[in-house]
């Protein structure tokens, strides 16, 4: 909704609502946001940043109790938002009106109306000549580094959020990092549809254009494909971000058209695995590649990420930069293991095992959990790691694949079956393997667990337990139970809401067991 803004303007007015947002809150040290992505939001975020406040972008797709428990955990006290936006979400039918109450809550509207003119035009005129350390001393409000910049709750994708803690050094680090292999060029346009409220989308698609000096197109919703690649048709974009599932609508949409993503030289997948349909799909109707690349929130977020392949320039040597099905190498000063998982022992090459990563954008620790941050940060070898929970191994060029979480293994009769793999085998023989589906596992008084397969369209059971034998699926991963759902539970960041979708299943086999005669 915004007009668009240059580099002076966008400071002058994150000078202007920082000063405001530290006036607000002077006895705070952290400051809540509940806005899209939009030139609102990234000048919420960055005056945030200015004012030296922890900033927390709070995720507004997220349940009442997830939202509740951020709130609580980051112990904000004010939040920052705006009129127009808590109507849109009103309208969604989400209510987070009740969620602030008791809370101050600054809407952005209220802050512009009461700026002057002679205070825009003074600031502007001091922005425009004055040196950068000359500005830092008069408008900008230092804190130690050491601080946490942000706070960024995790997904919520298997459990409760956590609260990761960032600080300037890790966001700076992996914000240099992401660049350096991307290799932005002065003429890149980075288009942000990520919301910030992930870490994909506040490091990436906002920090990184801005710290880089690179333009960045925002649009609130990344899940209006239409949307999105008119946004980067107009300003001929150069560097999209986006999730499997996202990606996979521009693929289904007939309203994108290819010369519409034309100006892509970039487009990276992220926050789930990358389908190979999808990769196929788009490759297909936009003659683009996807690269995929690795991370986590707590490693502030990409640790690791494919690449075209490059010449080199002194020995003409094919550079190889991706390998379908990995997810890259990792970036630099970052390192990655395969470990064992119980005694962090490093495995050799191809060999499965436990990820771990090493590098200066590994988090600080969890908001007010050291059990919980003892737990995800070991020390050994003389480096700090983050275990993070990922299964995968390690071939002989250096390409990292990814074979599951372990959280997301069926323990069977003794055998562990991945549950990706259960949704890849049958994918493989249904007749519209784009119709989202999701493999769960529940207890089983029996075989200790059962896996449990729903789909938003219903599902032969017979006939597709026919087609996985045909196939030579084995026994165990054919799904005991199919269920057909009305949606699949997805988070805001697009990604799979594998506790949602176990709820669901329990509550709709429960519902079965009492219908049934």
């Amino acid at each position: 909704m915004s007009r668009p803004l240059n580099a002076g303007q966008a400071l002058t007015a994150s000078l202007l609502l920082a000063k405001r947002f530290r006036h607000r809150s002077l006895n705070e040290s952290t400051l809540g946001l509940l806005l899209p992505t939009s030139t609102s939001g990234v000048l919420a975020n960055v005056a945030t940043l200015l004012a030296g406040k922890t900033l927390v972008n709070l995720n507004y797709t997220a349940s009442q109790a997830a939202l509740a428990s951020a709130l609580q955990q980051a112990d904000i006290r004010t939040v920052v938002t705006s009129r127009r936006f808590m109507e849109k979400l009103s309208q969604r039918g989400l209510a987070v009106e009740a969620l602030l109450e008791g809370k101050q809550v600054i809407y952005l509207e209220d802050l512009q109306a009461g700026i002057s003119r002679f205070e825009r035009i003074s600031t502007f005129l001091a922005v425009r000549p004055l040196p950068a350390w000359l500005l830092q001393a008069l408008f900008c409000y230092g804190r130690n580094a050491g601080a946490p910049a942000a706070i960024l709750f995790s997904s919520g994708s298997e459990g409760q959020p956590k609260g990761v803690m960032l600080s300037p050094p890790n966001l700076m680090a992996n914000i240099k990092q992401t660049s350096d292999v991307l290799n932005t060029q002065h003429d890149d346009v980075v288009m942000a549809s990520l919301p910030l409220f992930h870490a994909f989308g506040f490091t990436v698609t906002q920090l990184l254009p801005l710290i880089e000096g690179l333009p960045l197109v925002s649009h609130a919703d990344p899940t209006d494909a239409p949307g999105v690649a008119n946004a980067v048709a107009k300003p001929k974009a150069t560097i999209m971000f986006g999730t499997s599932r996202m990606l996979r609508l521009f693929n289904r949409s007939a309203k994108v058209r290819p010369a519409m993503l034309e100006s892509l030289r970039v487009v990276v997948a992220g926050a789930e695995n990358l389908d190979d349909s999808v990769r196929e799909g788009f490759a297909h109707k936009f003659n683009k590649a996807i690269y995929e690349g690795y991370g986590a929130t707590e490693t502030a977020p990409v640790a690791a990420v494919s690449l075209p392949d490059a010449v080199g320039v002194h020995y003409q040597q094919v550079q190889k930069g991706n390998k379908p099905g990995t997810v890259g190498m990792p970036l630099p000063g970052t390192s990655i293991k395969v470990v064992d998982p119980e005694r962090f022992e490093e495995l050799p090459t191809n060999e499965p095992g436990m990820i771990v990563i090493s590098g200066p954008q590994v988090m600080q620790g969890y908001l007010n959990d050291p059990q919980r941050t003892e737990q995800a940060l070991k020390s050994f070898d003389g480096q700090r790691w983050y275990v993070t929970g990922d299964k995968g191994f390690i071939d002989e060029d250096g390409f990292l694949t990814l074979i599951d979480r372990y959280a997301r293994f069926a323990k069977i009769g003794g055998e562990m079956i991945s549950l990706s793999a259960v949704e890849a085998a049958v994918r493989a023989v249904v007749d519209d393997p784009d119709i989202p589906l999701m493999a769960v596992s529940l207890p089983d008084a029996n075989k200790g667990e059962r896996i449990v397969l729903l789909r938003e369209a219903p599902l032969d059971a017979k006939t597709l337990k026919t087609a996985l034998r045909s196939h030579g699926t084995p026994a165990l991963m054919i799904p005991s139970d199919w269920l057909t759902v009305e949606e699949i539970p997805r988070l805001g960041s697009g990604k799979a809401d594998f506790a949602g979708a176990k709820r669901l299943a329990e509550a709709q086999l429960a519902a079965d067991v009492r219908l049934s005669p």
